[in-house]
């Protein structure tokens, strides 16, 4: 994939409003990424569609309009703020004349430079060769119809197939090296769960945040930026949140709307860190305008990674800007729900602590007894790492001893059908 960075290319930026919210995007939000891969906006081309065109994406006329630009720019690049499908990719290029990416495309430009572990290149070039395969066969099927026919077994065909071996075996191989990288974390996770240290992983949509926040309450020094996507590759930090409360502290990749499948399925190894996590600081943006649908697209993607049954506390971020007082909202149970704050001037910092301070002392270690028919439970309590000993009983069930929130273990035995579990304190062995 082309560096979009080298060289600060010039580019057309093409937005299209759509009454239907399923193609919809936010115009804002391109300009941020345009900027973020280091590209210049040369021109916005904006326009309203009932639906896309089948050819083009775009109607006749503005196609055009477009082109015209291209040529009076000398621009380099045609963005679209969309997903166009590799046969409309294919007929702008020719009628255009210049190179064209979608928005997924973008994004997976952002992510290429901004990698900078190892294991984040791997996740990038996974996730680009993944979106580059699905593009190579469906822009080659005229070739496909000509399999077997004598005389056309040319050359086309031939390198169509050695592309795909090649990616294939890529691909293979990438996953591979990944599964390594998967249990090293899993591993880690592992002692983490045995030393009884919560781990709190910072959430949010990108921009929001998350990597000042980071810094603040560890000392650490991770970029941050006012861009999308500053920071790519997880950082984990052991702090005292407290003087006697130890915690470590995960920052994580941002989210975006629509984040592409191929990033979620390449950066799976990454997301075990939110996946495995005690709490989830939802990091808000507190001056954005959007921010109630960015909270729901952020929860979205939290629930396909499937950590969705993770207790949060939405972090509301940048009062600064809007000078909105520091404050904490608690809900019925008496657990904090909402903390308002500022990470560039520390303004309700202390909030936030008290806050993770509440959660951590809510955490006891539980001993309670499982029917033969409560497998489901026991599976998932072991899946979060929740489980520090077990033994059979007589009737085929379990004895547990777990560690979690009094409310959420009620919760999970409720959801389960088990409303008459008793919960025992368990005392952890010396």
């Amino acid at each position: 994939m082309k560096d979009l960075s080298v060289g600060s290319e010039c580019a057309v930026l093409v937005h299209i409003n759509f009454r239907s919210s399923q193609f919809n995007e936010d115009l804002d939000e391109l300009t941020e990424l345009a900027a973020s891969s280091g590209v210049h906006a040369a021109v916005t081309i904006t326009c309203n569609k009932n639906v896309p065109n089948a050819r083009f994406f775009i109607g006749e006329g503005k196609l055009q309009e477009i082109k015209k630009a291209v040529e009076q720019q000398n621009v380099d690049i045609v963005i679209f703020n969309h997903e166009i499908t590799p046969a409309q990719e294919r007929n702008l290029e020719r009628e255009l004349g210049c190179r064209v990416i979608d928005r997924v495309g973008l994004i997976l430009d952002i992510f290429a430079q901004r990698a900078r572990s190892y294991e984040g290149k791997l996740q990038v070039e996974l996730a680009q060769l993944q979106h580059l395969s699905t593009r190579l066969i469906r822009g080659w099927t005229h070739l496909e119809r000509q399999k077997g026919g004598i005389g056309l077994r040319g050359p086309g065909e031939s390198q169509l197939e050695t592309d795909r071996r090649l990616i294939g075996k890529r691909i293979k191989n990438i996953n591979a090296r990944l599964d390594k990288v998967r249990s090293q974390r899993q591993q880690g996770a592992k002692k983490r769960t045995k030393s009884e240290i919560p781990v709190i992983s910072l959430v949010g949509y990108t921009n929001a945040g998350k990597s000042t926040l980071f810094n603040h309450l560890t000392g650490a020094t991770v970029y941050a930026a006012n861009k999308l996507f500053a920071t790519l590759d997880p950082t984990l930090r052991r702090i005292h949140i407290e003087p006697e409360v130890p915690v470590i502290i995960a920052d994580t990749v941002g989210f975006i709307r629509h984040i592409p499948h191929d990033l979620i399925e390449a950066f799976h190894a990454t997301l075990e860190e939110t996946r495995q996590a005690d709490l989830l600081l939802h990091i808000i943006d507190a001056n954005d305008g959007l921010r109630h649908a960015h909270i729901e697209q952020v929860n979205q993607v939290i629930q396909q990674i499937g950590a969705a049954h993770i207790p949060q506390i939405e972090v509301y971020n940048k009062i600064d800007l809007q000078e909105f007082s520091p404050r904490m909202e608690v809900a019925g149970n008496g657990q904090p729900q909402r903390v308002w704050l500022s990470a560039k001037t520390g303004a309700g910092m202390e909030l936030l602590r008290d806050a993770v301070c509440r959660f951590v002392s809510a955490r006891q270690r539980h001993r309670l007894q499982l029917p033969a028919s409560a497998g489901k439970l026991r599976a998932y309590l072991f899946n979060i790492g929740a489980v520090y000993n077990e033994q059979l009983d007589n009737e085929g069930g379990w004895i547990m001893e777990v560690n979690m929130e009094t409310p959420r273990l009620h919760r999970l035995c409720a959801e389960s059908g088990l409303k008459d579990v008793e919960l025992q304190p368990a005392h952890p062995a010396h």
